[in-house]
């Protein structure tokens, strides 16, 4: 069963001025379980296939359904809520927050769950852990490394225990080492407790690790291949 279907997106900017064609009849679905690539040069409408995906933009055509929920059903409050509860997002830039620790970051969002004070520490302590950060609890961004930040970054995307991980060019600030670090720990994560992960990249070294490639070009897909892993 699909956990992601996407039919017939499209999506148009500056509509009445200079129109811009950023997605173009977009059919996709995703099954639970995938580690999948959403590739493409700039412009080729990835990362608004992604933010349309999320639930952070909506198509001006289309539906799109996540775990069988309509999102064209939610308005601006409730769709809110059903990325709270439902999606991991990991962005380029981090956005974590300056003034708080690696684990206050993962716990914010169970926070705003209203999850019981003991099982967001627990659950903070165990995700830092498992990227292998138990020793950074209390140590705030700014005294992180990149790669440690977006490892906080994939813990907090995962506190909320979604159905689903989203990761816009997640690799785009790391060097090598971080990076295979960093798919490591997905990669691991992605098998050993099936979290759907679904990345937008033109990084090379992520499209080598994903199972399946979907590769965009001028807003539609021009090719959809797996790959043995």
């Amino acid at each position: 069963m699909s956990i992601i279907s996407v039919k017939n997106i499209h999506k148009i900017y500056n509509e009445k001025t200079v129109p811009v064609h950023a997605l173009r009849g977009v059919d996709l679905d995703i099954e639970e379980g995938e580690f999948t690539a959403i590739v493409g040069p700039s412009g080729s409408g990835k990362t608004t296939l992604l933010n349309i995906i999320g639930g952070l933009d909506r198509p001006n055509e289309g539906d799109v359904k996540l775990a069988e929920t309509a999102l064209e059903d939610l308005n601006d409050n409730q769709l809110i809520d059903f990325r709270k509860n439902n999606i991991g997002f990991i962005f380029q830039a981090y956005n974590l927050i300056p003034v708080l620790t690696a684990q206050e970051n993962v716990e914010f969002v169970m926070l705003l769950q209203n999850r019981p004070k003991e099982e967001m520490q627990k659950r903070a302590t165990d995700l830092l852990r498992s990227v292998g950060l138990e020793d950074k609890l209390n140590q705030r961004p700014s005294q992180l490394s990149g790669g440690q930040q977006q490892r906080v970054a994939v813990a907090r995307a995962l506190a909320p225990k979604p159905k689903f991980v989203l990761a816009d060019e997640p690799t785009a600030n790391l060097d090598s080492k971080s990076t295979a670090d960093l798919l490591d720990i997905m990669a691991r994560l992605n098998k050993e407790e099936n979290i759907t992960f679904v990345f937008s990249t033109h990084d090379s070294r992520v499209i080598e690790r994903a199972r399946r490639v979907v590769n965009m070009v001028d807003g539609k897909i021009e090719s959809d291949e797996q790959q043995d892993k």
